[in-house]
């Protein structure tokens, strides 16, 4: 727009994006109730946060330990603001640029409009209070006093430049098959992360925690943007030349994410979109049935558990749902353990997850079931398909709920317990399979498409519930004959017999799961389009 043709007069385009942003901003608010209360409840914490984080971070003014945390919180920050708009670039219209490909705009003042727009939101808002917080707690005498002045613009700079340029460079990826994976497992990532954050915590309440931090410190206060921050602690210390290269970092690296983002937009400009070069692109040979999957066995069971497995692989809810569960499950042991309160035992946890996975095997196939049912005809079909969505499921599971329990063993330290604490989880994931077989054929239920975060459709939900804990409490009744056998064990002093519990959860669990099947067939054999009606609702 600005001098495209001769005689029109040139508009700044700054101006124009910033009340094009308040108007995205505004207009958003007038269609849906749920996004105004979501955009309003967002914005609230985000000032009720930001109005306890800048007085926290004030009342470190003076503490040895300021410049460490500051720090610290400044590099979390960037982490943040790099990793969020690959996570939820759905929430975010204007982070895709390519809208604007069809526009006359050149990159460099079409740079300059975005990055100043970017400046308007919730995230620079509280990024701009966390400065403003961090700069009180760590600037001291008029040289600290001066490189604050330098660091909240420069902090913010970097914070929004490092969002724009991997949202860019990605842009690709996040209007792709996926980018939309990626939106679902953000859930996932998050609460992973929740968990870890929670690890820290614990970790920093211990005494001398700040102290054994001071090493990261030191290396993060060189990474921008946490550089711009650590600057004001050097400078208020004294420390002028360290000041100086810290200063020089962040400008460096502000201007070098800038260059990266014109490139990037330049880039996505001028090439064709991704699927018009994948619509022309000569079909792939041989993408069936080679590879890995040849090592599958023929027929039937062969082609379910290659559909099985591509659903784990593709479809983004299965993914999703396998991801939780081989990450879920290796948590909650693993990190007991490594907090010194966890037991061999709690590997059985992470059978449990895993073996959760066979529930509402039809749920998975949506309204698309109808094409499985065409080729069930008797209960001896029925059998086949669930045993072949079973085979493929323990392909996964089976190894992975091994390795889960001598990990735990390991990090607990307790050798002599593995072979009952694996026979009993390798006892409950078969018992989680055959109930999740007759849980598939009794209670199927649909699984919504539309939602990252939605995994029952509405009126289904209790359904879901109690097929799922119902059927772990029925694991866990079905699997006491194996808890009894080792209570019994260790009670009269046999400890030499509890290697038996391994073969034992063996033979258990494979009699379990079978039985299981077996009971199922014949209901899913009977009821298909009662199952097709209840898994096609999403």
């Amino acid at each position: 727009m600005s001098s495209m043709s001769a005689g029109v007069p040139a508009v700044a385009l700054t101006p124009v994006f910033v009340r094009l942003k308040l108007s995205l901003l505004r207009n958003g608010l007038k269609g849906s109730a749920k996004r105004k209360a979501a955009f309003i409840g967002s914005l609230a914490s985000v000032l009720v946060l930001a109005a306890l984080t800048v007085p926290l971070l004030a009342l470190l003014r003076g503490n040895a330990h300021a410049g460490t945390v500051v720090v610290l919180l400044s590099g979390i920050l960037g982490l943040g603001w790099a990793v969020m708009p690959l996570l939820f670039s759905a929430g975010d219209e204007t982070l895709d640029p390519s809208r604007l490909v069809m526009l006359p705009l050149r990159p460099r003042p079409l740079v300059r409009a975005l990055l100043a727009s970017s400046m308007v939101g919730i995230g620079p808002l509280f990024t701009l209070c966390l400065a403003i917080g961090s700069v009180i707690a760590v600037a001291h005498g008029a040289a600290g006093l001066a490189a604050g002045v330098l660091a909240v613009p420069l902090l913010l700079l970097g914070c929004v430049a490092l969002a724009r340029t991997m949202a860019t460079a990605n842009v690709r990826l996040l209007s792709s098959r996926k980018g939309r994976d990626l939106a679902v497992l953000s859930g996932l990532l998050i609460a992973i992360g929740v968990q870890f954050l929670n690890f820290g915590v614990q970790r920093l309440t211990e005494p001398g925690a700040l102290t054994s931090l001071r090493p990261a410190a030191e290396v993060v206060g060189w990474l921008p943007p946490a550089s711009a921050l650590a600057m004001v602690d050097s400078a208020g210390a004294g420390a002028y030349g360290r000041a100086t290269g810290q200063l020089a970092v962040t400008l460096l690296a502000v201007l070098g994410l800038l260059y990266v983002w014109e490139r990037s937009l330049t880039r996505l400009m001028v090439t064709p979109d991704g699927s018009t070069v994948a619509a022309s692109a000569p079909a792939k040979e041989g993408a069936r049935g080679g590879g890995l999957w040849g090592l599958l066995p023929g027929g039937r069971a062969g082609a379910v558990m290659q559909r099985t497995l591509r659903y784990g692989f593709r479809d983004p809810k299965t993914k999703a749902g396998w991801i939780s569960g081989l990450a879920i499950g290796a948590i909650v042991p693993v990190v007991n353990a490594l907090q010194g309160t966890g037991s061999v035992y709690f590997a059985c946890f992470g059978a449990g997850m895993l073996g959760a996975l066979m529930y509402n095997q039809f749920g998975q196939d949506t309204s698309a079931f109808w094409m499985v049912a065409q080729t069930l005809s008797t209960a001896r079909d029925a059998y086949a398909e669930l045993r072949a969505r079973a085979a493929a499921l323990l392909l996964i599971t089976l190894p992975y709920t091994v390795l889960i329990t001598v990990v735990t063993a390991w990090l607990v330290g307790n050798w002599a317990a593995l072979p009952d604490a694996l026979g009993l989880s390798l006892g409950l994931l078969g018992a989680m399979v055959g109930t999740g077989a007759l849980s598939s054929a009794y209670a199927p239920y649909s699984i919504p498409q539309d939602g990252a975060f939605k995994s029952v459709v509405p009126g289904q939900a209790g359904l879901a519930v109690s097929s799922i804990f119902g059927g772990m409490f029925a694991s866990a009744l079905l699997c006491g004959p194996l808890i009894g056998l080792v209570i019994g064990l260790r009670v009269s002093d046999h400890h030499g017999l509890l290697w038996t519990v391994l073969p034992a959860g063996i033979a258990w669990g494979a009699l379990l799961g079978w039985a299981g099947l077996r009971l199922a067939a014949p209901k899913v054999a009977d009821n298909l389009p009662e199952i097709l009606q209840a898994v096609s609702k999403g």
